[in-house]
Parts: structure tokens; C-alpha cells; sequence
């Protein structure tokens, strides 16, 4: 007698739910970091804003190239709890206890030390959160090989990340930064940050720890890597390169620069449109914010019916087509004199509208597209003989990182062209700098929108090549497994 082999979990609505709380966690951290922490640096402890801007810049310059490394020892790391996990609940509570110390830096400093002790902070962070991120975001290509299931577990991720992240924020401008009577203005109240990044390192311990927890039960059926003696440096390097040197993926990734290339330009002249070019109060603005969560929860379910209907290519495809022509469609609107002029009260409501079915794209375009990566392991797999998932998706992470500050710089040069004044008052900048500036920003913002489309053309992994892939890698292990000693093959 010998006893049944362990059966594997069901990869069902639980494993989707804990998998994805994790990315609270990311959330968090990169509402923080984009939305607030310059502001405090600078606003409240008196930092400058070039050396707060340069502290947070080498941070990141730093957490780019952390991320390859992670996804490289994740790929090959060996131990009772798998190739993830021990990155995964490691990570949680120093993240936490840095994120918190990141917002409660000591009194005194001056603006050397300031300086020096954001950067050390924030570096710290950042790295961190990367040793989290990266394995987890790679297990998500372990829990299931099935082509529609991925877009359903990545979907889960973006949902929370998404929601995670802006409930945090809002918390943090309706609730911990409160005015009093020394600090009128809530967002200028030191103790309201420290509260902030008190509750903010809880939130982020607990939906790391609970999604480690919540996939632990998967670890002995997770991918092992094979025992393989220390190799030099340039064997890993190369390791690395026949990683990366896969026509899916250069095309996907080709895709993912020029995608948030345009996803930075338009964050970052967002504001300037709303308040210079629409008029809108920051109430209104907050009012726009919130079309974010309903943004969230539509690709949540829209992601996987689009994957299995036109495949993930096509639907990618179709939905930056959408994006290039949808985003800046009430602008264009605006321009020919067919969409309410500021002060209409059509006007909220329409772009709340515009920005709800926009952000659904974006989100639907992400989860789709980190689908596609996590299919370009078993492709790569089957080519190179390793699973390299974490240098895959770490290659993404660099990519969005990176590539964002790219737009964000062509924001600038955008304003410049347009000769957009310093320190303009909502309502007097000249209608002739506003048309200049949005004559510059439509056809900079749908060029390069369309350059990503066509890198995804070149991308080669459909659902019948995926499945093939499969059956491919199976008859290998099945060959591998026969000829190992002692083996016993059906007669």
C-alpha cells in the first residue's frame, strides 16, 4: 500500500481574495510616496523641494535596480516554504516599522540630515516593499497555468492595490490630517502624518502577512528549481539574458514603455486640466478622485470576460485603441465647442463619466497585460528549461517605475512649449496658452498610445499556443521523470 499523493488546493474565490489583499501593501506605499510625501518633506518640515524631489528620485534609482536582483534569487531560492514565501513574510513587519519611522523623522535635523535621513528611509522602504512585491507578484504564475484563471488572480491584485491604496489616501486627507488650532490647514499637521504612517505600517503588515498566509497551503506544489552548483557572474548574466531575449516579451515590454510613458504625461498635466483648463474646485477634483474605485471594481470583473471572449492580445489592442480615443475625448470636445464649458452643470458629471471609463481601461490594460507576462514563463520555460517568473515581472516593475518619470518629464516640456505661466491663477491664464498646450498634449499623448499598440502586435502567445506550451512541458517532466533510477514506465 502507498499513501495518495496530496491533493492540490482549488485555486478558488478564497485563494483570488488573499493572493490580491497583498497588494494593499503596494497600494499604500505608492499613494504615500506620490501623493504625500513630498508635500510633508517640504510643506511641513521645511525640507527643499530639490533636494526632497532628489532624495526620492534615488530612491527609486535604487529600488530599479533591486528588482532584477530580487526576481533572480526568488527564481532559484530553495527552502522548506518554497521559492516565494520566505521573501513574502519576511518582508512584513520591517516594512512596516519603516514606513512609519519614513513619516516620524527625528526633530532638529538640519537640511543635510533631513535630506539624508528621507533618503535612508525611503530607500529602506522601497526595498522592502520590493522583497514583498516582486516573489508575490511571481506566484501568481504558480497558482494556476490556466490561461483565463491568471487574468482572474492578477485582476484580484490590481483591484486591491487600487482600492487599498486610495482608501489610505482619502483616510489620510479626511482623517488623521485634520486642522487645528496651530495648523489650520490639515495637510500642514506634522502629528496628523504620524498617525497617518502609524496606521498605514499596520495596514500594510496585515495584508502582507495575510496573503502569505492565505497561499501557504499551495507551497509543496509551487515550481522547485533544480539544485545547480554557485555559477560565475557572467552565467547568471547570461541566464538573464536568455530570459529577457524572448520576441513575447520584448514586445510586451516594448508595449509597457510607450503605455506609461502615456500614463505619466497625462497624471501629471491632470491637475493642470482640471484646475486651469475646467475650472473645477478641488471638492470637484476629490469628486473625481472617488471615479477611481468604481474604475477598480469594473476591470475587476471586465478583465477576465474580455480574456476569454478575444484573448488577451486582442483585447489589450483594443482597449488602448479605446484609451487613445476615449481619454481625450471631452478635451477634443472642448476644443471644437461641443461639451459643456466650465461652470456647466453637465460638466461634472460627464467627466466624472470620461474618467470612470478611462481608469477602467487602464486598470482592465494592466491586469491584461500581467496576465501576458505570467504566460511568457512556461514559453520561456520551455526554450531556457528554467522559471524565471520574478526576473520577468521585476523587469515590468523597473519598466513602470522608470518609464512613468519619462511622461512626467514630457509634461514639462509640454508646459514649456505652451509657455505656461508660473503661479497662475485658475481663470486668467490666456485662452491662447490653454489651446496651445492641449494642441501640444493630444497629438504627443495619442502617438505615443499608438506606438504601444504596435508593439503588442509582435506579441506570439495566444490561448492554443499557451495550452500547447503545456502539454509541451508536461511530456518533458514525464520523459525526465522516466529515465531518473528506479523509475517504472507502463508496459
Amino acid at each position: 500500500m502507498t499513501a495518495a499523493a496530496p491533493t492540490r488546493p482549488r485555486t478558488g474565490l478564497f485563494t483570488k481574495i488573499a493572493y490580491g489583499f497583498g497588494s494593499v501593501a503596494y497600494g499604500v506605499k505608492d499613494n504615500g510616496f506620490q501623493a504625500l510625501l513630498l508635500l510633508f518633506y517640504n510643506q511641513v518640515l521645511g525640507l527643499s523641494p530639490y533636494l526632497g524631489g532628489l532624495a526620492i528620485l534615488l530612491a527609486l534609482a535604487v529600488d530599479s535596480v533591486l528588482d532584477p536582483l530580487v526576481g533572480f534569487i526568488s527564481d532559484n531560492w530553495r527552502s522548506r516554504w518554497g521559492r516565494r514565501h520566505p521573501f513574502m513574510y519576511f518582508a512584513g513587519a520591517p516594512a512596516a516599522l519603516a514606513f512609519y519611522f519614513l513619516w516620524r523623522p527625528p526633530h532638529g535635523l538640519s537640511q543635510e540630515q533631513l535630506f539624508l535621513y528621507l533618503l535612508a528611509t525611503a530607500v529602506v522602504v522601497r526595498s522592502l516593499i520590493t522583497f514583498y512585491e516582486i516573489p508575490s507578484t511571481a506566484l501568481g504564475a504558480e497558482l494556476s497555468e490556466n490561461y483565463d484563471q491568471r487574468t482572474d488572480l492578477f485582476g484580484y491584485r490590481y483591484f486591491f492595490g487600487w482600492w487599498g491604496g486610495l482608501t489610505m489616501t482619502v483616510l489620510a486627507l479626511q482623517v488623521f490630517l485634520r486642522p487645528d488650532a496651530t495648523h489650520p490647514v490639515g495637510q500642514l499637521n506634522p502629528a496628523g502624518y504620524a498617525l497617518y504612517g502609524a496606521v498605514s505600517g499596520i495596514v500594510m503588515f496585515t495584508a502582507i502577512t495575510l496573503s502569505a498566509a492565505g497561499t501557504h497551503r499551495f507551497i509543496p506544489f509551487l515550481k522547485v528549481p533544480p539544485k545547480r552548483p554557485r555559477q560565475p557572474l557572467a552565467e547568471n548574466l547570461r541566464h538573464v539574458g536568455r530570459t529577457f531575449w524572448n520576441a513575447s516579451f520584448l514586445a510586451i515590454m516594448g508595449s509597457a514603455i510607450f503605455s506609461s510613458m502615456a500614463s505619466g504625461l497625462t497624471l501629471a498635466l491632470n491637475s493642470y486640466f482640471v484646475t486651469y483648463f475646467w475650472l473645477l474646485d478641488s471638492g470637484q477634483y476629490a469628486v473625481l478622485l472617488l471615479s477611481a474605485y468604481l474604475g477598480a471594481l469594473l476591470a475587476l470583473f471586465l478583465a477576465p470576460v474580455l480574456s476569454r471572449r478575444m484573448g488577451k492580445k486582442s483585447a489589450t489592442i483594443v482597449i488602448y485603441m479605446l484609451t487613445a480615443l476615449i481619454g481625450p475625448l471631452p478635451i477634443m470636445l472642448r476644443l471644437i465647442g461641443v461639451f459643456p464649458a466650465p461652470g456647466s452643470p453637465l460638466l461634472l458629471p460627464l467627466l466624472f463619466l470620461n474618467t470612470v471609463v478611462t481608469v477602467t481601461l487602464a486598470i482592465t490594460a494592466g491586469i491584461n497585460g500581467t496576465a501576458m507576462i505570467a504566460d511568457i514563463a512556461e514559453d520561456n520555460e520551455l526554450k531556457t528549461g528554467q522559471r524565471s517568473e520574478g526576473l520577468l515581472f521585476s523587469a515590468s516593475s523597473v519598466i513602470a517605475k522608470s518609464v512613468t518619470g519619462v511622461g512626467i518629464f514630457l509634461s514639462g516640456v509640454v508646459l514649456s512649449v505652451a509657455h505656461f505661466p508660473d503661479k497662475a491663477q485658475p481663470g486668467h491664464v490666456p485662452q491662447a496658452i490653454l489651446l496651445d498646450m492641449m494642441h501640444v498634449y493630444l497629438p504627443l499623448f495619442i502617438s505615443i498610445q499608438l506606438v504601444a499598440i504596435g508593439c503588442l502586435f509582435f506579441y506570439r502567445i495566444t490561448r492554443q499556443q499557451h495550452e500547447a506550451n503545456l502539454v509541451a512541458l508536461a511530456e518533458r517532466a514525464a520523459e525526465a521523470a522516466a529515465a531518473q533510477p528506479g523509475s517504472t514506465s507502463a508496459p
